[in-house]
């Protein structure tokens, strides 16, 4: 499939913390989960997506361009951070009219539809509103201008589970276009789950993984088993395991064929979270 967005070997050092040779190619008509813990890096790589850090290698490139080459790449990604970027002191009124100065392709008309589908009061102030009515504000504002592609960092953190789901549900129409894809940087991975073609894990600055949802919901699997079964195990195909208290959970890639070659073990089904606990807080087999 054609790449939207191709992110080749980025790689940024901060201190002690190093981004180090990210890559991962979002096709069109795609939504792409980007996950981690804490500190793994996943606002830094979109940071460094958007050019809004200086990044010191690798390529990133929107429909085969770098974003500096035009400015109608710009009018083309909606882009929604963590944190509010608009005054504290203006209204969600004010921001539609600055934003239609501000944007060639803006739609007012959608803007102010999304305002009351997401009943945002329009004359106050943007520091009386909750996080989850700035994160709707930044959300209605990113796609009231048309935008091909769609960036969010945490969009749905602070939003209660019914507007989260009618959210995920306005991204997924985003995407029947198959023109427009959706980069979503999320740690509630139930949210991912219903709406992720691919899920790009980042663990301590690196690409642990990137690979299409349903591969690894329905290909991997946790082994759970003693020591003595464990220590049996063929080490080349264990992804990372973890000792509990009176188990061992192994994550493997391909959890069918670990339950013909070990028929007396439990072979459990893995969730995403389940297989990103094991990458954080198991061990890799060497």
């Amino acid at each position: 499939m054609e790449a939207l967005l191709q992110v080749d070997n980025l790689t940024k050092q901060y201190g002690n913390f190093k981004l180090d040779h990210v890559s991962f190619t979002i096709p069109k008509g795609t939504i792409m989960g980007l996950v981690g813990e804490n500190g793994a890096g996943k606002s830094t790589t979109i940071k460094a997506i958007l050019e809004l850090i200086h990044k010191d290698e690798g390529t990133v490139t929107f429909w085969g361009q770098q974003l500096s080459s035009s400015k109608q790449l710009y009018e083309n990604i909606g882009v929604v951070f963590d944190e509010i970027n608009f005054y504290q002191t203006l209204t969600p009124l004010r921001v539609g009219k600055i934003a239609g100065a501000s944007y060639r392709q803006w739609n007012d008309k959608i803007y102010k539809e999304y305002l009351k589908r997401f009943n945002l009061p329009i004359n106050k102030k943007i520091k009386e509103l909750s996080r989850g009515m700035k994160m709707k504000l930044s959300i209605a504002v990113a796609l009231s201008h048309n935008p091909k592609l769609l960036i969010l960092d945490e969009a749905t953190s602070g939003l209660d589970p019914v507007m989260r789901d009618d959210i995920l549900d306005i991204f997924l129409d985003f995407v029947e276009d198959e023109n427009h894809s959706v980069l979503l940087s999320s740690h509630i991975t139930t949210d991912l789950e219903k709406v992720a073609d691919y899920i790009t894990f980042i663990h301590h600055g690196k690409v642990a993984f990137s690979k299409t949802k349903d591969e690894l919901r329905y290909n991997y699997g946790i082994i759970r088993c003693g020591t003595d079964f464990f220590n049996k195990l063929d080490k080349k195909e264990i992804l990372a395991y973890r000792k509990e208290a009176y188990q061992w959970d192994v994550l493997v890639a391909d959890k069918d064929k670990a339950r013909r070659k070990y028929k007396n073990a439990v072979v459990d089904n893995a969730t995403i979270d389940d297989i990103l606990v094991l990458y954080v807080k198991g061990e890799q087999a060497k």
